[in-house]
Formats: C-alpha cells, sequence, structure tokens
C-alpha cells in the first residue's frame, strides 16, 4: 500500500468468537492486515481482500470497529481503490475496450465514482492537509537548524573578536 511510509503502532489484539473464524487458515498470517488492505486497495472488494489475506470477513469488519489505526488504513485504502476506478475509467473512455478484454461497465464506475465524489473529496483533503502537516514540520525543523549554526557562527565570531581586542591590548 502506498501509505506504507506512516509509521504503524503495534496491533489492537481482539478476542475472535469462533463463529467469526469459519474458512479461515489455523494459523494465520502475522500479516493478514497488510495483504488485506493491498488487496481491498486494489479491488475495493472486501470479500476478495478478506479471501486473499485467508481471514474470513467478519474478523476485519470487527477489527475495522475496535482498532482506529486499521480503521483509517480501511479508508485509505479505499480512497485508493477510488483513484484506481478513476485512472482505470479515464483510460477506458480515452483508448476504448476491446472485443476480447475483459468487461467494464464505464455507467456504472462514473455512477460510483459520483455517488462517492464528496467521501472522496475529504479524503483527499485529509491526505493533503497530513501532508501539508509534514512539511510545515520539517521547515519548522530546518528553522531552527539554521538559527542554531547562526547561533553558534556569531558565538565564533564573539570570541574571535574578544581574542583579537586581547592580541591587540597586549602590545
Amino acid at each position: 500500500m502506498t501509505e506504507a511510509a506512516k509509521p504503524r503502532r503495534k496491533a489492537v489484539r481482539i478476542k475472535i468468537r469462533p463463529e467469526l473464524k469459519t474458512d479461515e487458515k489455523n494459523a494465520l498470517d502475522r500479516h493478514w492486515r497488510g495483504l488485506f488492505l493491498d488487496r481491498l486497495a486494489e479491488t475495493s472488494n472486501v470479500s476478495e481482500a478478506a479471501r486473499t489475506a485467508g481471514v474470513n470477513p467478519s474478523r476485519a469488519y470487527k477489527i475495522r470497529r475496535f482498532d482506529p489505526d486499521f480503521a483509517q488504513q480501511w479508508h485509505l485504502a479505499l480512497l485508493e481503490g477510488y483513484e484506481h476506478l478513476e485512472m482505470e475509467t479515464l483510460d477506458r473512455l480515452r483508448v476504448g475496450m476491446g472485443k476480447d478484454g475483459p468487461k467494464f461497465d464505464i455507467t456504472n464506475a462514473l455512477r460510483l465514482l459520483a455517488l462517492h465524489k464528496d467521501s472522496i473529496a475529504r479524503q483527499r483533503s485529509l491526505r493533503e492537509y497530513d501532508e501539508e502537516d509534514a512539511i510545515l514540520a520539517k521547515l519548522d525543523a530546518r528553522i531552527e537548524q539554521m538559527r542554531a549554526r547562526e547561533m553558534a557562527a556569531a558565538k565564533l565570531l564573539l570570541s574571535d573578536t574578544e581574542g583579537a581586542t586581547h592580541a591587540a591590548g597586549a602590545y
């Protein structure tokens, strides 16, 4: 997933009832959440993402309810999925669809994108806000470094001036 650069906190452990574990492997892959989120971003399909991760979809929904980090990553994955759908729709509109290629319902894709336009815009603005905060933090750190270097240079200059004054007075 593209948000991999963000630091992740340790996953919240949530008790899962046996009926939410049906069709799961005995030993879950400890990276199932990442596998799930990656596939969700690719397909926007929870069932497909759960199948890929080897978990019951109910487990994923329950974890989303109780783990705010996972819920946020879920929403980011869906945003990425909408971006994929938007790009694929644009490509199909520009290039067209071959007779033998996979079926693609442009009308419904456009309807879906229109229905979710507000949530997509909201998620994008939140992401841009986070990016803006990160940029401002980097700029603040850079300015602080510049101030520290300026103070060090001023101290050095002052000590050199004092040394020169003392040396001149010795003659």
